[in-house]
């Protein structure tokens, strides 16, 4: 089993390179006016760099080629990771089309499958030949764009990206699985060198992840979850693990998704790949007064509880991982309701927007509240 000291040393190693690149990477996306610049849709008022992703792509491959024992699985991580960050620069440069995309991140899926890391959940052997692999595909693609979707705050995917890299080392530690508990800890410095910069506490970030970086995030950390045998010969367990460690990430994506079908925001899953709205978790916290900084706080609160949850279900029985389930459901009932609440306040928010710029007061009461109760339905 590997020292602490020498994992200790990894994330000190990845975080330096983070640290030394994120300046030269925010200065190049400068020169070269790869910025993200502020709309209706944003919330951030001022141009920010991206490829902040290359820092932490460059931190975490150099880290993982020096430091870990090169085989089938480690070529076929930083092979389909080159690919997802080369996919996300180009996304950064000039607007990839959703079928592109798709395409691409589904072939880069396919080169972790065979490399021989696959979800192992189904008995039968025929069937496990076929939909195994099937389901790894679906599992690394879904948890790589529903990270891209969720990179909407400073701070906030770098922030989960340290936390479910931390815990996902925890328990591969525990496990004695040397190489996933690497591979987590370099992920997991890599965020750290840039968190600096993408999170200040009174002041915008300086750069941004840029979709080369959310999607590596989210890309590693779902092969990560495949790579690890989190429970031996407790498929319950197994299982609850993972989902624990991403399941406000999951919720979030699951959630925005069935009200953008719901609502007819999104008929096909080419504009499900494309949507870019104000409906996430974050959003609605901040139509409930939380400021954004607040809102970031919140989620990494509740993504470490349901952490903390995968780390004790680990030594524990079966039933241990029906209560870890019960409490994460418990948990997103609650983000369900503030959902639900931030979902109402943006109704009420655009409407009077919406009002307010055709030169229309509402002086009735009872009226808006009317037009609120009409309209609210749409983004629930």
């Amino acid at each position: 089993m590997i020292q602490i000291s020498s994992l200790i040393l990894i994330i000190v190693i990845s975080g330096i390179i983070a640290l030394l690149l994120t300046p030269l990477v925010k200065k190049i996306a400068q020169r070269l006016a790869i910025l993200d610049y502020p709309n209706q849709r944003k919330i951030h008022l001022q141009p920010t760099p991206l490829l902040g992703g290359l820092a932490i792509y460059f931190s975490l491959i150099l880290t993982i080629y020096f430091t870990t024992n090169i085989n089938k699985e480690i070529i076929g991580l930083i092979s389909a990771s080159t690919l997802i960050v080369l996919l996300g620069l180009l996304d950064d440069f000039k607007n990839v089309s959703a079928k592109l995309r798709l395409l691409i991140q589904l072939f880069a899926a396919l080169i972790i499958v065979l490399s021989g890391v696959r979800l192992n959940i189904i008995d039968n052997h025929t069937l496990s030949s076929f939909l195994e692999p099937l389901l790894t595909v679906l599992w690394i693609v879904g948890i790589t764009n529903a990270f891209n979707f969720f990179d909407g705050m400073d701070g906030l995917s770098v922030g989960l990206g340290i936390i479910c890299s931390l815990f996902f080392a925890i328990i591969a530690y525990q496990n004695s699985q040397t190489t996933v508990t690497m591979i987590a800890v370099a992920l997991m410095g890599a965020c750290l060198g840039f968190f600096p910069f993408n999170f200040k506490m009174k002041k915008n970030a300086s750069i941004f992840l840029g979709d080369s970086g959310s999607t590596l995030i989210g890309f590693v950390l779902a092969t990560l979850a495949v790579m690890g045998e989190w429970a031996e010969n407790n498929p319950v367990k197994a299982l609850s693990i993972p989902l624990l460690i991403l399941g406000v990430l999951i919720f979030d994506m699951l959630y925005i998704s069935i009200a953008r079908i719901k609502t007819g925001k999104v008929n096909n899953f080419s504009q499900w790949l494309d949507y870019v709205g104000k409906d996430h978790l974050h959003h609605r916290l901040i139509a409930m007064d939380l400021s954004p900084k607040q809102c970031v706080l919140l989620i990494y609160t509740l993504t470490t509880t349901l952490g903390l949850a995968a780390v004790i279900l680990k030594n524990g029985q079966t039933i241990d991982a029906v209560l870890g389930i019960f409490q994460m459901l418990l948990i997103l009932l609650i983000v369900t309701i503030l959902m639900r609440k931030g979902g109402e306040r943006l109704v009420r928010k655009n409407l009077v927007h919406d009002l307010n710029k055709h030169g229309i007061t509402i002086s009735d009461a009872k009226s808006a509240k009317h037009r609120e109760k009409v309209t609210t339905s749409d983004i629930k």
